[in-house]
């Protein structure tokens, strides 16, 4: 009887030529996700960035599980936007609010922290009050508009002179501050503004912009900043993971 051959030139042990195929059909695959990303990334809006993403999503989500390539979620897609520059920030939002700002109704700056915007008392709260004006409510409202454009988080900071204060609802400064601040968050928030993007801070009269030397100067000192921060900022800003290890060592001691 004849032996079958069972040695390396068997068709059992023939091994195809073919196989690179896979492997090169998955790096085009990546390699065509990389460059699309990158020119959705480029040319076109916030919106059309999650719509491509979500399509290139679907697409890839059809593919076989050892072949599916990682697609930018929409997380990914913001953290992208919010490299945008502060010059760039600041050109859309003086587009935006040009009779608010052209009215003196706000100020805009740029510092090493991003673009502030600048609500000043006059107008917008009564004196020693926390309660907003309705015409208050309807300028927080726009910038609450122009501030959805941006993924960045926004620092709400308030502000008093140094005349003392001493009333049945504030104690000082400190407290009429970080009450108006709060009062802007809470209308943002009203208006569908992302809780988790906002934080309030009091400075009382501990960070004037000028010198309380005169009435005037005094009532620049007087005021709400809106702080759009950069992403070196934003990074100085607690997450909800830092404050759960923070709850975690607190209940530990």
């Amino acid at each position: 009887m004849q032996r079958r051959r069972t040695g390396p030139g068997s068709a059992h042990h023939r091994v195809s030529r073919d196989r690179w195929l896979v492997s090169y059909a998955d790096f085009i695959t990546l390699l065509f996700a990389f460059f699309a990303t990158m020119y959705a990334v480029s040319r076109v809006d916030a919106q059309r960035l999650t719509t491509v993403a979500e399509a290139m999503q679907m697409a890839f989500d059809r593919a076989p599980a050892n072949r599916r390539a990682v697609v930018p979620s929409k997380a990914m897609l913001d953290a992208q936007r919010a490299e945008q520059s502060s010059e760039e920030i600041r050109q859309i939002v003086s587009r935006d609010l040009t009779p608010e700002l052209a009215a003196d109704r706000l100020e805009l700056f740029v510092d090493r922290r991003g673009v502030t915007l600048s609500i000043p008392e006059a107008g917008t709260f009564g004196v020693g009050r926390d309660e907003l004006s309705p015409s208050a409510e309807g300028l927080i409202d726009r910038v609450g508009r122009t501030l959805e454009q941006f993924p960045n988080a926004v620092r709400v900071e308030g502000h008093a002179d140094d005349v003392p204060i001493h009333n049945a609802r504030f104690a000082s400064n400190w407290d009429l501050s970080a009450a108006r601040a709060s009062r802007v968050v809470e209308l943002l928030i009203r208006r569908g503004m992302a809780p988790g993007r906002l934080s309030v801070t009091g400075y009382g009269e501990f960070r004037p912009r000028t010198p309380n030397t005169s009435s005037t100067s005094r009532a620049s000192n007087r005021r709400v900043d809106l702080v759009i921060l950069n992403t070196v900022a934003s990074a100085d800003e607690p997450t909800p993971a830092d404050q759960a290890v923070a709850s975690q060592l607190k209940f530990v001691r």
